[in-house]
């Protein structure tokens, strides 16, 4: 599959931070889900839009990347509690590493993932920065 192929199939993902909701029980899930863990109900699942604010439940500073990764060294990877409920692992950018305490507020924002070639297909995705 070509990478603009992939790139459209996914493009609701990349620009969205939708997830799941059970009808049932109300609890909601990233990614989404096809069955609700809790309730084990199948049928009542929703799509869910999440708002991109919530908190960081718990990080960690990468300090020696891989070499896909040196120019972004040292980064922030954290699993962020949403305002909804759901936890979801992502990087933390445009903040000062050393300064990052659990129980920061953050927000989702667009960054460039990657480009293929000066003509080629370029890749954005969501990654969370401190809130102000």
């Amino acid at each position: 599959m070509s990478d603009t192929v992939r790139t459209w199939r996914h493009i609701q993902q990349r620009y969205n931070l939708v997830g799941s909701k059970c009808m049932n029980c109300g609890r909601v899930f990233f990614p989404s889900r096809v069955i609700c863990p809790d309730c084990r109900r199948k049928g009542k699942i929703e799509s869910f839009k999440f708002s991109g604010k919530g908190k960081i439940y718990s990080f960690s500073v990468v300090r020696t990347p891989t070499d896909d990764f040196k120019k972004l060294s040292p980064y922030a990877v954290a699993i962020i509690e949403l305002e909804e409920g759901a936890k979801l692992t992502a990087q933390l950018v445009d903040c000062d590493v050393d300064k990052l305490k659990i129980g920061d507020s953050v927000e989702m924002v667009f960054r460039k993932i990657r480009e293929d070639g000066q003509d080629g297909v370029i890749s954005y995705g969501f990654k969370f920065k401190p809130s102000k």
